[in-house]
């Protein structure tokens, strides 16, 4: 089943509809349609054949009715007393036997029994009497007539049985009439005449009952040897020769049909053969084929052009879905046109169209944002060397430097070395650039180097304090931002002043977010510079040449976009206190500015 599911998945879409099809559709319905005419021949087969044979046994009864009649009329001449001592008697004038013909021969052979079975064509009394008129129903026994085939076939003693047989009597008829005789000894003969009767039926009558059997084909009547007495087919000269129905070649698709006389006199194993032709059973199963053919093409035509119809409707839109996705190797990002339908396929492509639109504006924003994040490292590194340059000045290194050299003839040598120490430690930090953001603990150690620098130089006149928790000490900010505003408030807040001043630095996260104050007693700033510093939080144009203060929010608003606040109080002659919260951050920020 694995092998087969493998196998199927490297079938083109197309065949695999094609076999679904042929599967699911062709093959059912073909079969069944097979199935269905073959159940509906044998039906019909059966049917016709039924309808044939129920027509022959109506022949085989119409047939024995017509012989019947004759029966019954021989059984009454056979009987009749008065009729045999009319034949007996001997008449010395031929007046004597006219007046007794005429009394009662003559109702008996024309008047009384004719009329009535009009399936007896006539009828003839056949005796040796030469008395009697050779006229009239009334022939005598002479050479001619003991000559006829059929008078040797009557059996000889008493009683005897009829025969039923064909004659001849040189009418010049296409079939021989078929005749009913019978010795009529069934009196005692006193001047041992021979009466013989003969019936002849009527051969329209059974050429009319042949004949109903609308059939192409032939029918045979057969005596209990098997020999044709009677056939519907011209071409077999059944007068002249016996011949025997098993000798006739039939055509290979003959079927024959057959009912035969049981327990009937004088008709005993005679049989009736019908003789059909296999297209005369078949032809109503030919006009089943041609309906049942009819009905093929309709439920094949009608599915096949809704399923082509449906099969090319999914085919078509998937090679469009595919060929665009090939383009997409090619780096062509094409949209697929056309209006958007409702169902899966169609829900396919409008996914892939806006896939292909979200990778344009992807393609775009990385170009972009490439092109930001070059200018944005550009940009810090500038900062970084504002940066360096408002921390570290000329004018404060050449005053470090000379007082440095001053002090270092009055004092010892452990002194000197300490604050070139902090000398190096701030100019080794300001120089590395490959590293934007560093601890607060880092940030605190280079502070303190300012700050003992700066005591170096003013001694008592700068007094500082910095606050903050060992837990706080791993979270990361801006380097050198804190250190900044330091400088600042070193600088522009406490050296104006004779008399010195104090710094305050203090470090605090609160509820994620990390607070960075630094406040001076110096000598403070008017509104308007507080204002002209807030403004700087609000422009867009490039770093440029600002410094100091200016640097610091520039700085933070590349690294934090909008998540960050920069509160400023200060007041002329009382002190600048400068307030910054930043996310709380122990790991890499990535700004959402970017």
């Amino acid at each position: 089943m694995r092998m087969l599911r493998s196998t199927l998945d490297h079938v083109r879409l197309r065949d695999k509809m094609l076999l679904l099809y042929f599967l699911c559709v062709f093959a059912p319905v073909v079969l069944t349609n097979l199935i269905f005419y073959h159940v509906t021949s044998q039906n019909v087969k059966e049917q016709r054949m039924q309808d044939i044979s129920r027509a022959l046994e109506q022949i085989k009864i119409e047939f024995y009715r017509e012989f019947e009649d004759a029966m019954e009329i021989s059984s009454i001449f056979y009987t009749d007393h008065q009729l045999n001592e009319l034949l007996e008697q001997t008449y010395p004038h031929p007046a004597e036997y006219i007046a007794a013909y005429d009394s009662y021969l003559r109702r008996m052979l024309n008047n009384t029994y004719s009329p009535v079975y009009h399936s007896v064509d006539g009828m003839t009394i056949y005796t040796d009497n030469p008395t009697l008129l050779n006229s009239g129903g009334i022939s005598y026994i002479d050479e001619r007539v003991k000559s006829l085939s059929w008078y040797g076939k009557i059996p000889p003693g008493r009683q005897s049985k009829p025969i039923f047989v064909r004659t001849d009597d040189g009418n010049g008829e296409q079939q021989y009439p078929f005749s009913l005789i019978r010795r009529m000894n069934y009196f005692y003969s006193q001047n041992g005449r021979e009466k013989i009767l003969k019936i002849e039926l009527r051969m329209s009558s059974i050429q009319e009952i042949f004949h109903n059997l609308n059939l192409r084909g032939s029918l045979f009547l057969l005596n209990e040897r098997g020999e044709i007495e009677y056939t519907t087919d011209p071409k077999i000269d059944i007068n002249h020769k016996v011949v025997s129905y098993n000798t006739l070649q039939q055509p290979k698709d003959t079927i024959e049909f057959k009912t035969s006389y049981v327990l009937t006199s004088n008709l005993n194993d005679w049989s009736i053969v019908a003789a059909v032709s296999g297209d005369e059973v078949l032809y109503e199963m030919e006009e089943s084929r041609n309906f049942i053919l009819l009905l093929i093409c309709m439920n094949m035509l009608l599915p096949t052009l809704i399923i082509i119809w449906i099969t090319r409707s999914l085919n078509v839109r998937i090679h469009r879905i595919l060929k665009h996705m090939k383009k997409v190797k090619n780096q062509h990002f094409e949209l697929i046109p056309g209006t958007e339908s409702r169902d899966e396929i169609g829900q396919l492509t409008g996914e892939f169209n806006r896939m292909m639109l979200k990778i344009k504006r992807l393609i775009n924003d990385v170009y972009v944002a490439d092109i930001q994040r070059k200018n944005l490292e550009i940009l810090r590194r500038h900062a970084q060397l504002n940066a360096l340059h408002s921390q570290i000045n000329p004018h404060f290194l050449f005053n470090a430097l000379e007082t440095i050299r001053m002090r270092s003839l009055m004092k010892h040598e452990d002194e000197t070395a300490r604050i070139i120490h902090n000398m190096a430690r701030i100019f080794r930090n300001s120089l590395v650039w490959n590293k934007d953001r560093v601890t607060l603990r880092e940030e605190l150690e280079l502070i303190r180097c300012f700050l003992e620098i700066q005591q170096y130089r003013f001694g008592e006149r700068i007094q500082y304090e910095v606050q903050a928790r060992p837990e706080d000490l791993d979270y990361l900010l801006p380097k050198m931002v804190v250190l900044t505003l330091v400088e600042n408030a070193s600088i522009h807040g406490i050296e104006p002043l004779k008399h010195g001043g104090r710094i305050q630095i203090h470090f605090e996260c609160r509820e994620e977010r990390l607070m960075l104050t630094v406040r001076d007693d110096g000598v403070g700033m008017s509104l308007e510079q507080v204002q002209r510093l807030y403004s700087y939080m609000q422009r867009q144009e490039e770093m440029g040449e600002r410094i100091g203060l200016q640097n610091v929010i520039y700085r933070l608003k590349l690294y934090y976009g909008s998540h960050f606040e920069l509160n400023i109080r200060s007041i002329p002659g009382e002190g600048t206190e400068i307030r910054i919260l930043i996310p709380a951050d122990r790991e890499s920020f990535i700004s959402s500015a970017q």
